[in-house]
């Protein structure tokens, strides 16, 4: 369990603590509407209103014992800038902030922010890639050349086993898991069989799942 300082409670402020309420983190959510305040105390452990481009009020939050601080402003690139410096002066662990442009990533990267989400541009990516491949279900990017996939199996796998395949020596890719009745079971072994309606979930360069599923 980890604690985390929220800032900024829209559409993609609110998600985040939906998410990390699931996930029985302990949230301290702020922003300056009441009314965006009030819809998301069923997920946060506390809640302020206030000004975060304010450094009194950051100071009064302690904003250096939280394991985390997320800067999820995505309306005023000023304030988000403004709050991310602040956060990092009054000595906050991790500071993780929203940007909605690449200019906008670069300077909250040269003022303070240890790392930037691009949620248009990340969602962008996994669009693209998701929706022109007729095997990939799903991805998360590891870095520019390498993800974890999932993906359906060939026909012609249908029934051989891990083994058979190789397809770690072929071409690189590792297999991780194997989805059935949307169960995952990550307790694969070489003589594993494949049946229909699996899927695998791997591991590898994007080029070498490509070739290997001729994505």
């Amino acid at each position: 369990m980890k604690s985390i300082l929220l800032i900024g409670l829209g559409r993609f402020g609110k998600h985040i603590a939906m998410k990390l309420n699931e996930l029985n983190h302990q949230i301290m959510a702020v922003d300056q509407s009441e009314t965006l305040v009030q819809d998301v105390l069923p997920y946060v452990t506390s809640a302020q209103i206030g000004d975060s481009t304010s450094p009194a009020f950051l100071r009064s939050l302690g904003v250096d014992n939280y394991d985390v601080c997320i800067v999820a402003i995505g309306n005023n690139f000023q304030s988000s800038l403004e709050t991310t410096s602040l956060l990092k002066e009054l000595g906050a662990k991790m500071v993780v902030s929203r940007a909605s442009t690449d200019v906008q990533e670069k300077f909250l990267l040269r003022n303070g922010a240890d790392e930037v989400v691009y949620p248009e541009k990340q969602l962008a990516n996994w669009t693209a890639i998701r929706y022109s491949a007729d095997h990939l279900l799903d991805y998360i990017e590891l870095d520019g050349e390498h993800g974890v996939f999932e993906v359906t199996i060939p026909n012609a796998w249908i029934g051989k086993s891990i083994v058979q395949l190789d397809i770690r020596k072929k071409f690189h890719v590792n297999i991780m898991g194997i989805r059935s009745d949307s169960k995952l079971n990550l307790a694969i072994t070489a003589d594993t069989m494949l049946s229909p309606g699996m899927t695998l979930l791997v591991l590898g360069r994007y080029k070498d799942v490509q070739k290997c599923f001729r994505i």
